[in-house]
């Protein structure tokens, strides 16, 4: 199975007068458009993730709507205080062992640095970090169960590297 890590897609920026409360910020028009294409990109790839836990960050909620709308799957979106800036690692893999299983991979939306750090932590280290731009999506597989560290790193994609 997979655990999908996702940084949200390009937002309106960060202290903005228009975003007093920094949770409410958007996801820019063309943060959209440009996410949206590339996560078809990656579902005609096989990107389909069966449930995804989200930030309840706005910014984070549209990007795992994004997703939910444009796999085959069509998945849950749950919304994780867990992953709200300042992640917390153990409520998420709690949730994610809940929601494991065969063919069900898993996909969190978060945030940066936070989702650098998860991602590192599951493939074996808690002190590295991977650089995630925005939007970026990493796939770390897990032959069984999820365990720090027990994790193989795929892929890692930006917009970028897929010519978007």
């Amino acid at each position: 199975m997979f655990i999908y890590v996702a940084r949200h897609a390009w937002a309106g920026t960060r202290g903005d007068p228009q975003w007093a409360d920094d949770s409410l910020r958007e996801l820019t028009p063309e943060g959209i458009a440009r996410y949206t294409q590339m996560v078809k990109l990656l579902a005609a790839r096989g990107f389909a993730p069966s449930r995804i836990g989200s930030s309840p960050y706005v910014r984070c909620r549209q990007t795992a709507e994004i997703i939910a709308g444009h796999v085959p799957t069509k998945p849950h979106v749950d919304e994780l205080t867990a992953l709200e800036p300042g992640s917390v690692l153990e409520p998420l893999l709690d949730w994610s062992r809940q929601h494991a299983g065969i063919n069900h991979d898993l996909c969190w939306v978060g945030h940066s640095p936070d989702v650098e750090w998860l991602a590192a932590a599951l493939i074996g280290d808690q002190t590295a970090r991977l650089r995630f731009a925005k939007g970026a999506i990493a796939a770390i597989h897990f032959e069984s169960n999820i365990q720090l560290g027990s994790g193989e790193l795929a892929w890692l994609v930006t917009a970028k590297m897929l010519g978007l």
